[in-house]
């Protein structure tokens, strides 16, 4: 906790979920509800009853250390920024077809705030945007009592395909999480579907940030209150092959101009050549536009597509990504995990008009049980000829055990000094991570 003007109280929890949207959170608990007992009679019992259930379930710790220093030019001083995430979560047995999980999260700083948490007023220091807070994570009901189908309502985790487009941000402390409606299905092997109808994202800045509802796809809040659907199908039926076609329209409630439409379809696999080698391949290409009240000068292309190869546990991938922009508008993907892709200093979170053409290489491998990752990536404008910079990423990870790991991470962006480059992407940035994980 800390003092005097920099306070920043962690609220109770019912605190909580009066500024996390509680209309939406409640109406897709209130669905799944009624729907689960018109259904009730059909569903199987595994619990021989409701205290059973609720009492022999599961329960999950999830601790998390992490240091982040971010030397970031134009800025007096440097981020050194100590955070504990801890998140403790129940997910109860299954009676009439129907569980639940509750998680709770908590961040936490050790030490000195010595860093620009978004929510924190620290603008001498660079984004950590890992504020204090304590909230509830997720809250939901699951119902499974049909084979192939499962329904899920209330605040949870969700990631599509590689996160891409939909995800959870699960690097930041406080992860993002959405309440909406899922409805899971696989009609047979090979084949799963889901739709989700979308009503509030919880941000990664908090329950409790200053700004409540976004404002812009840029500025830091603590929610998105949508009116939104995501539809993904995906077929793995087929040797080396896999594919996804998608269509998420996303409308925003409160920033009501950047609701778009996104039709996609991806295909990836792997293909064994022979003397342990593996050939590694994914193509995709996806169609931004208005939708809702969205302005027509939303239109955009994306465009990704990777060639690698895979042996004795080693890995050479070349990658190009690009979200195109025309000058007015560029391919965005707000409810990404953005951090992801195009870099780990994150310097294309929000992709600038003129779009991003990502051309990377990725090199990965195993020694002596540390994961190693190295990545290359030269970044360009796709319109206007602009020379953004290149950046340098590594990475080592060591299981210590079942339930721990330990890693440290370093991204180097250089910015090219084109006369046409300015903004975030022109702002030479360092940062280093160190951290240590306790997962039950």
């Amino acid at each position: 906790m800390k003092k005097g003007s920099e306070i920043t109280p962690k609220y109770s929890l019912l605190k909580s979920q009066e500024k996390q949207c509680p209309g939406a959170f409640s109406r897709s608990v209130l669905f799944l509800f009624v729907f689960m007992v018109l259904a009730g009679s059909a569903v199987p019992v595994l619990a021989a009853s409701l205290s059973e259930a609720l009492t022999t379930g599961k329960v999950s710790l999830d601790v998390r250390y992490r240091y982040e220093g971010v030397d970031q030019a134009g800025l007096p001083k440097n981020a050194n920024a100590s955070t504990l995430r801890s998140r403790l979560g129940y997910k109860t047995g299954v009676f009439m077809g129907v569980s639940g999980f509750l998680e709770f999260e908590d961040v936490t700083v050790i030490g000195n705030e010595q860093y620009n948490s978004s929510a924190n007023g620290k603008s001498q220091y660079p984004v950590v945007a890992d504020p204090e807070d304590t909230e509830l994570n997720q809250a939901y009901l699951q119902w499974t009592g049909v084979e192939g189908l499962t329904l899920t309502g209330g605040r949870q985790r969700i990631k599509l395909d590689n996160d891409r487009f939909v995800g959870n941000v699960g690097w930041r402390q406080n992860e993002q999480t959405f309440d909406a409606l899922r409805l899971a299905f696989s009609p047979m092997a090979g084949l799963s579907g889901t739709y989700i109808y979308l009503e509030n994202v919880n941000r990664i800045f908090g329950a409790h940030h200053p700004t409540d509802i976004g404002v812009s796809l840029a500025a830091p809040s603590a929610n998105f209150r949508m009116d939104s659907h995501l539809v993904n199908l995906a077929y793995s039926g087929m040797p080396a092959l896999n594919a996804s076609a998608y269509a998420y329209l996303l409308d925003f409630d409160d920033v009501a101009l950047s609701s778009n439409k996104t039709l996609g379809l991806r295909l990836n696999g792997a293909i064994p050549v022979g003397a342990g080698m593996t050939l590694l391949y994914t193509a995709e290409y996806a169609d931004q536009s208005d939708y809702a009240d969205g302005p027509a000068t939303v239109d955009a292309d994306y465009l990704f597509g990777e060639l690698g190869a895979s042996m004795k546990g080693a890995a050479l991938k070349v990658s190009y990504e690009v979200l195109g922009g025309d000058g007015t508008y560029a391919f965005q993907t707000p409810l990404a995990t953005l951090h992801a892709f195009q870099g780990w200093a994150d310097k294309f979170l929000v992709t600038p008009v003129n779009g991003v053409e990502d051309l990377f290489f990725t090199l990965s491998g195993n020694v002596v049980g540390v994961k190693l990752v190295a990545v290359y990536h030269l970044f360009t404008s796709d319109k206007a000829d602009i020379d953004y910079g290149t950046e340098l990423d590594l990475l080592a990870l060591k299981n210590l055990s079942e339930h721990t790991l330990v890693g440290i991470k370093y991204a180097k962006y250089n910015a090219n000094s084109d006369p046409a480059n300015s903004g975030g992407t022109a702002v030479d940035t360092d940062k280093l991570w160190l951290m240590a994980e306790l997962k039950f």
